[in-house]
């Protein structure tokens, strides 16, 4: 995949007033004002959500990881807190033919060492068949644990493109939160940064100045072809596993229309 930029001229398409730094730092912290207030909206969501109730499941209801089935128990790895990604799946699908949205929000959840530190535990859970699941996750390199939920029913299992919490008192455990859609981007920080910048994520829905780029639908830079063209057809992976060694264009996505 090419990492040359795509416009390296100084002609760009739109941008910001030029002002003396005074003026910048006065704008600056007028909109510092509303960022506050963002931050303290949050901690006060935050604060609701540790207060919601949370319900009970069996524990002993069987997963499928690298070391065969294993009760959901496991999966805290002996501590208090679990927090987990449900990974959609596609049966039958290669690698490349994938859930980009899901790609994205899993290739951010690679390291859990701050969680753990926490006494938090992290895995990632998909309804793939196990044999499909490990060597995908042979492929992209991924290191934290990873489980096949297939035809388990109730929170360990259920729709996937969640990120849920569980909380396990002894043996008895729970779930207590749960969000899908775009309360997942907590865990991707490039789409934090990118809402920093001037351009933001280039998204047809961000509301721009005028005579800004023209955005583009909805998480287009999710997939792309080996020259970094967005695209969902035939040669396009999620962008991620352009990294991967021996990710080469391709012919076919396998199961096809499966996108966000």
């Amino acid at each position: 995949m090419t990492t040359t930029p795509g416009n390296t001229s100084s002609n760009l398409p739109g941008k910001p007033p030029i002002v003396d730094l005074k003026t910048w730092e006065a704008a600056r912290e007028e909109l510092l004002v509303r960022e506050k207030a963002h931050t303290r909206e949050g901690d006060a969501i935050a604060a609701a959500r540790r207060r919601l109730p949370m319900v009970e499941f069996d524990g002993a209801v069987e997963v499928v990881g690298a070391d065969g089935p294993v009760p959901f128990l496991e999966l805290f790895q002996g501590r208090d807190e679990l927090v987990v990604y449900k990974h959609m799946w596609y049966d039958g699908a290669p690698h490349q033919g994938q859930c980009e949205g899901c790609t994205t929000t899993a290739w951010h959840l690679q390291d859990a060492v701050y969680l753990n530190a926490r006494d938090v535990s992290f895995a990632i859970l998909t309804t793939g068949p196990w044999d499909e699941v490990a060597s995908y996750v042979e492929f992209m390199g991924y290191t934290q644990p990873w489980y096949s939920v297939r035809d388990v029913d109730g929170p360990a299992g259920g729709d996937m493109g969640y990120l849920t919490s569980f909380l396990r008192d002894g043996d008895r455990v729970f779930l207590t939160y749960s969000t899908t859609g775009r309360g997942n981007e907590r865990a991707s920080t490039a789409l934090g940064l990118l809402d920093m910048t001037p351009y933001g994520r280039g998204e047809a829905w961000e509301d721009n100045p005028e005579g800004w780029p023209e955005g583009r639908g909805p998480c287009w830079s999710w997939r792309s072809d080996a020259d970094g063209n967005p695209t969902w057809g035939p040669t396009g992976r999620p962008v991620a596993q352009w990294t991967r060694p021996g990710a080469a264009p391709v012919e076919t996505l396998g199961r096809q229309g499966h996108h966000h």
